[in-house]
């Protein structure tokens, strides 16, 4: 009996290493241009690799394919070139392996980066609306990598300078008229500097309650209270009036059986007319 044979061709896949990037040296200074490049091993078939910053795709270049020295397994390789600007600054460049072996998981490395730019202020009161005889702050609240290490203060028309300080605020302890104008804050750091202004006008004081004011006020409030509590007495009054009847006699009543006209009833009442029946009227 002949002997049959079949064959089978069996593909083993060669699951690709964890990417590296390689290119990130040190920080970089905003709208400077970088090339990254991502590398990964022991793919079979070759791995494509894709380049992401944050959750917004990077075009790189087309993945590089070169067979391995066991002549069995794959190296890939990409690179991906960009323009890094301030909302770059702590950013995530993050390389992916895409391959069937992997089922779907993901398999990545990231390189976080630094991008140095030029500062930025703003000032800020404390309180919102000053008022004359006020305690107030102005910040110089400045941002930047790195941050503002000096500010400068001055006011438009005054010379020298106010204040050079590391500290960002300014301060009045109290508040006058004077000090209206317009206030400029130079925040600067190794990288450049800024310059933030804000205009001050100082307001007039909270007015004052007096005490004349504050003793009318309370009187009104009590007299208010008393009004308040013969209004509910008169109220209960009224109500207990309504609910109970009165009854009493009259000289009519009394005088009036069998009296031919109002006279004789008076005289028959006042004479007390005995063994006859009062008569009663009833008043709501």
């Amino acid at each position: 009996m002949p002997v049959r044979t079949a064959k089978a061709l069996i593909t083993v896949l060669g699951i690709p290493q964890k990417p590296i990037i390689t290119g990130y040296k040190s920080a970089l200074q905003e709208k400077e241009t970088t090339t990254l490049k991502c590398q990964s091993s022991g793919s079979k078939p070759a791995a494509h690799l894709t380049w992401r910053k944050g959750e917004k795709e990077l075009q790189g270049e087309q993945t590089r394919i070169q067979e391995d020295p066991n002549g069995k397994t794959f190296t890939v390789s990409s690179s991906v070139t960009f323009q890094v600007t301030r909302e770059d600054d702590g950013a995530d460049i993050v390389c992916s392996a895409n391959h069937e072996s992997l089922d779907g998981a993901d398999r990545s490395t990231s390189q976080r980066i630094e991008v140095l730019y030029t500062p930025t202020a703003k000032i800020r009161p404390d309180p919102p609306h000053p008022r004359e005889g006020q305690k107030l702050l102005l910040y110089c609240e400045g941002r930047g990598n790195p941050v503002p290490q000096q500010y400068l203060w001055e006011k438009e028309g005054s010379v020298p300078p106010l204040k050079i300080t590391q500290e960002s605020a300014l301060i009045f302890p109290f508040l006058n008229k004077s000090d209206s104008g317009t206030y400029g804050c130079t925040a600067t750091s190794n990288m450049g500097s800024y310059k933030a202004y804000y205009t001050l006008n100082v307001n007039d004081p909270s007015p004052v309650p007096s005490s004349s004011s504050t003793y009318h006020a309370i009187i009104g409030g009590i007299v208010a209270f008393i009004v308040f509590l013969l209004l509910i007495l008169f109220i209960f009054l009224g109500h207990y009036l309504i609910r109970h009847k009165g009854t009493y006699l009259t000289h009519e009543a009394k005088g009036s059986d069998d009296a031919p006209d109002a006279d004789t009833a008076i005289i028959n009442a006042e004479g007390g007319q005995s063994g006859g029946d009062d008569k009663k009227e009833y008043f709501i």
